[in-house]
């Protein structure tokens, strides 16, 4: 079975990850620091996408 996310995009969301636990990374629009796990995923997600990386579209909101 092929990988749902390529390497690239493990990288983004493990340097993420590192981020929250200095406590520098920082959310979007509001610039708050974020400290939930969950939204650092999502981050290091979308900065994959943003560069092209594999990774699966987001989920629709209902």
């Amino acid at each position: 079975m092929a990988r749902k996310y390529s390497t690239g995009a493990s990288k983004k969301v493990h340097k993420a990850m590192d981020e929250r636990k200095r406590g520098t990374l920082k959310s979007g629009r509001s610039g708050k620091t974020v400290k939930s796990r969950k939204q650092a995923i999502a981050i290091g997600l979308s900065e994959a996408r943003r560069a092209g990386k594999k990774v699966p579209k987001r989920k629709a909101s209902k």
